[in-house]
């Protein structure tokens, strides 16, 4: 799978900084569609019904998660695939937004500026306090890059990155990771991890590739896409995690949750979810079933 000729790291991160205005519906574009099901339409609010569409906040970063296509118009990706066919299955529209940022997520589902969020969010017991869930895709495959010039031997663990700099996205459970692992550090006696962070995976990448930060660290398959299009760039570790789902995100208790998770149960039994994923080369993260809130931690 290779991006359009070219779209390249620099188009992506200043699409991301705001070439579409936050709060714009944005177009997509789709490499899956699939047919409604009329039995599951019937699970979607009747408010949302009324309305015509499911509004869906996302942060666009990095393929294949969520990115701006070569026009800076048009997003694309797992997430956009995903959500766009959840509402086919449901036979109800998706309308995107740009939330300007990784933290204006959870405010905007709070407020209900957004019915779901997409952007590579990790369910946490501490987040599922302010936001509710509905897991779709296994992101316990973490990564660490570097430039090849660096010559880093390739590790497996956060030993190896205890005294050095690492950086991470605002926000993000890598944070919360680098943090827990740099205390790890320290009661072994050894110096603690430097956490440099960014506003967003693009900056963290080119802070990099500019040899501000020597190290970042975030989701592998986003991080691999780089490497390949970024030549200079490596991945040096590969960290494993027993971490919940990337999850669609929604307001507390939501009534568009038993629809969407209905629908991505469907597309999962269906084969649409595993060839979503494998058009973008992840194949690896696919989960046998979409579960809610508490069974995700179960």
């Amino acid at each position: 799978m290779k991006l359009t000729q070219g779209v390249t790291f620099i188009a992506l991160a200043l699409a991301a900084q705001g070439a579409i205005a936050a709060e714009t519906s944005v177009p997509t574009d789709s490499s899956l569609h699939v047919q409604a099901d009329p039995a599951l339409k019937s699970l979607v609010p009747a408010a949302i019904l009324q309305r015509g569409y499911i509004v869906a906040g996302t942060n666009p970063n990095t393929p294949p998660t969520t990115f701006y296509k070569e026009d800076n118009k048009t997003l694309a990706g797992r997430e956009i695939d995903v959500m766009n066919a959840v509402g086919e299955r449901l036979g109800v529209a998706v309308q995107w937004r740009d939330t300007g940022g990784f933290d204006n997520i959870i405010p905007g589902l709070k407020t209900g500026r957004y019915d779901v969020a997409l952007s590579n969010i990790n369910a946490t017991q501490a987040r599922l306090k302010q936001v509710d869930f509905v897991g779709y895709y296994n992101a316990s495959r973490l990564g660490i890059i570097s430039l090849k010039s660096a010559s880093i031997a390739p590790f497996t663990t956060f030993d190896a990155v205890c005294g050095k700099e690492v950086g991470a996205g605002a926000g993000t459970t890598q944070i919360t990771r680098l943090e827990e692992a740099s205390k790890s550090c320290e009661s072994a006696g050894k110096p603690p991890i430097k956490i440099a962070v960014f506003p967003d995976r693009p900056a963290g990448v080119q802070a990099v590739v500019s040899g501000r930060v020597p190290m970042f660290f975030g989701p592998y398959e986003g991080l691999t896409w780089q490497v390949k299009l970024i030549k200079p760039l490596t991945m040096s570790g590969e960290i494993s995690v027993n971490d919940a789902p990337v999850s669609v995100a929604f307001p507390k208790d939501s009534p568009l949750e038993p629809a969407v998770q209905a629908a991505l149960n469907s597309l999962i039994k269906d084969g649409s979810y595993q060839k979503i994923l494998d058009r973008w080369e992840i194949g690896f993260g696919a989960v046998k079933e979409a579960k809610r809130n508490q069974e995700i931690f179960q």
